[in-house]
């Protein structure tokens, strides 16, 4: 047994370099060791054998066409298993379901995560073309309605969005602290929020907060749909996931 606690320090250190290994496949699909070792700041010789130790367990594994690694599918085991997990989830999936039959648009459930949402369901559209094939699950705050919604009635939520800044993904993207405020008054004052051409230009949202018997919002849920299309039925939509919204706090218990 170690008494000293130096070996538990470095194993707990072993750990977190593995977890940050993991993290660096969230923006690229596959990497190198030497890339690796490069943005963990450890010798390409930690980094594989970490590398070694993942593959082993099936958290990733190694192109043998490329010879680099990507994430091995034991990953998108354990994820599916904690979305399907997720009470918030099972609750609002059939109502989600009817959500999309509805508008015949993609639906999103998301909560907050720091200063991004992830989403926990994405039910694609039930038109022929596909909008999110490739598209992270992972999002910056306040360039998603369902990001905006949630930041409306979560001040901190909103308060880690401003402290990391607002990167832009097309022109139409917030740029300022001041738009940002601007934009989560607006979303209180109507009960819903937009995003238009933010993420992706082409591409409309409409997001309403899924709020607890406090008003916060725990979660949010969102229409997305061509910008002509949102444009269009705006109106339509913004009632739908208002209403949809409510539904999802009552049977979650909220």
């Amino acid at each position: 047994m170690d008494h000293d606690g130096k070996g538990l320090v470095g194993g707990l250190q072993s750990v977190l370099t593995a977890l940050d290994l993991l993290d660096c496949f969230e923006a690229d699909g596959e990497l190198g060791v030497s890339e690796l070792a490069r943005r963990l700041g450890v010798a390409k010789s930690t980094a594989h054998r970490l590398l070694t130790t993942l593959v082993s367990r099936g958290y990733a594994e190694r192109n043998p066409e490329s010879g680099r690694y990507r994430l091995g599918l034991r990953v998108y085991e354990l994820g599916s298993l904690a979305i399907s997990r997720h009470h918030l989830s099972s609750a609002a999936l059939p109502l989600l379901q009817d959500l999309r039959e509805r508008t015949i648009s993609t639906v999103h459930l998301a909560v907050s995560d720091g200063a991004s949402v992830v989403h926990l369901q994405r039910l694609e559209s039930l038109r022929c073309i596909k909008l999110f094939s490739g598209v992270a699950r992972r999002v910056p705050v306040h360039s998603t309605s369902c990001g905006k919604a949630i930041a409306a009635f979560d001040p901190q939520c909103a308060a880690a969005r401003i402290e990391e800044g607002f990167p832009a993904f097309t022109p139409s993207t917030i740029r300022s602290a001041e738009d940002f405020e601007r934009e989560l008054e607006l979303t209180r004052k109507r009960g819903f929020s937009l995003n238009h051409d933010e993420t992706r230009t082409g591409l409309t949202s409409i997001g309403a907060p899924v709020r607890d018997g406090f008003g916060r919002a725990v979660a949010a849920i969102s229409v997305v749909a061509p910008t002509a299309d949102a444009d269009r039925h705006v109106d339509q939509y913004a009632r739908l996931v208002t209403v949809t919204a409510a539904k999802v706090a009552k049977a979650a218990g909220l």
